[in-house]
């Protein structure tokens, strides 16, 4: 006896600490680059510099993004990249986005 397969929940792999529009536009950023400098994802999200420094934070310490500090023109920058759960978890939720969108 065959039974159909169990339909996908349409909010499956949907991410609650990216709802907040500024942390969702910092994965997709970084989804498509290797890293992004603390101001222009700042310039991005049209953020502040302190609102722009918790949300890095909240995804470094859900461990979705990671960052580095260095010098550059004699200033200490900060650099942000997907680590390889954070890309999952962006690629699940862009999923579930989408299937909800779709009525699914």
């Amino acid at each position: 006896m065959n039974s159909a397969p169990e339909p996908i929940n349409p909010i499956a792999g949907f991410e609650p600490l990216l709802q907040a529009p500024a942390r969702l536009q910092v994965m997709a950023v970084l989804a498509n680059a290797q890293d992004a400098e603390f101001a222009r994802l700042k310039e991005i999200t049209a953020s502040s510099d302190s609102v722009m420094s918790k949300h890095l934070a909240a995804l470094s310490e859900a461990g979705f993004i990671s960052l580095r500090k260095a010098a550059l023109d004699g200033r200490q920058r900060t650099w942000a990249s997907l680590t390889r759960a954070g890309r999952k978890v962006f690629d699940d939720h862009v999923a579930a986005l989408q299937r909800i969108v779709a009525g699914g």
